[in-house]
């Protein structure tokens, strides 16, 4: 029903530091671009190495970047590659910054119970690496819309091991536990307004968007997001089914792995989507150029 074959996870050696890392030397191998060269590491994510330090500044040591380059965690989840974009787009457009590397990696197989069927099943791990640059028209064309709803906190989380309940007795608060039917209803009810917020932002109707690329959460939630919103089914991407829920980087894993057909002589439109855990939603709206490359690589 979730629409997973099968999933891609990491043992207890691999980090979504290590994901990241990985897919950011590949990534800067094909494009060129020096390691000195980098104003900015933004590494967005919610499994890090370490509560301190960031997993930003340890990325930075192990990618070779400049002491100048600002390097920052964003503790966000499923919504965090919109949301990491915003941010890397605001930085090129007013920070006097030309080069920014973005990474958003979750090992969520690792913090899922194998007891609870709910969930042990479902999520896979991925970390993604996103170039992005400066130019006079930088990031013009591109739209977002943010939000959250904190009353719905307990809905998706890990109760033990922060500061909260730093050592609890209670072994299975160091999983995550999911309200499964609250999540859906927001889901359902974020969504669709999500959308329509975004396309009037942007001035443009449903069928100028050539893709829709949610976040792989579900199959039937998906596909009922579709139907809801009359969107095309083929307009939507699915690699839930060799992949699994990859939390956020589910949205870039899609746009590599979705199947993606690319005009040569223009960009196509992609309406990217975010939301669950927080809970929180976010949208981007960004034209992908057809010289852009998209690179997908497996561990090691």
């Amino acid at each position: 029903m979730a629409g997973v074959q099968a999933r891609h996870t990491s043992d207890e050696s691999i980090c979504s530091s290590d994901l990241c890392f990985g897919a950011s030397r590949h990534l800067l191998e094909r494009i060129g671009w020096a390691p000195e060269s980098i104003d900015a590491l933004i590494m967005v994510t919610q499994s890090p190495d370490y509560f301190l330090p960031s997993t930003a500044c340890v990325l930075q040591d192990r990618l070779g970047l400049p002491a100048e380059c600002a390097a920052f965690d964003v503790g966000l989840g499923c919504s965090g590659y919109p949301y990491g974009l915003y941010l890397a787009a605001s930085m090129l457009q007013t920070g006097g910054m030309k080069r920014i590397l973005l990474l958003h990696g979750e090992t969520p197989s690792r913090f899922a119970r194998e007891s609870d069927r709910s969930v042990s099943l479902l999520f896979g791990d991925a970390g993604t690496a996103t170039a992005l640059e400066a130019s006079p028209d930088s990031g013009e064309s591109w739209f977002f819309v943010l939000g959250t709803d904190g009353s719905g906190y307990r809905d998706l989380i890990i109760e033990g091991g922060g500061f909260r309940n730093r050592q609890p007795e209670d072994s299975e608060s160091h999983y995550v536990h999911m309200n499964g039917a609250n999540i859906f209803n927001f889901t359902c009810l974020r969504v669709p307004p999500l959308i329509r917020d975004t396309l009037e932002l942007a001035g443009l109707g449903q069928d100028e968007i050539d893709y829709y690329i949610f976040h792989q959460s579900n199959r039937f939630i998906m596909k009922h997001l579709a139907a809801k919103m009359k969107l095309p089914i083929e307009r939507i991407p699915m690699v839930l089914n060799e992949f699994g829920n990859a939390g956020g980087p589910s949205v870039p894993l899609a746009v590599t792995q979705g199947g993606l057909v690319r005009p040569k002589d223009r960009a196509i439109q992609l309406l990217m989507l975010g939301y669950g855990v927080g809970l929180s939603w976010s949208s981007a709206l960004v034209g992908l150029d057809p010289s852009v490359p998209l690179i997908h690589s497996e561990w090691p």
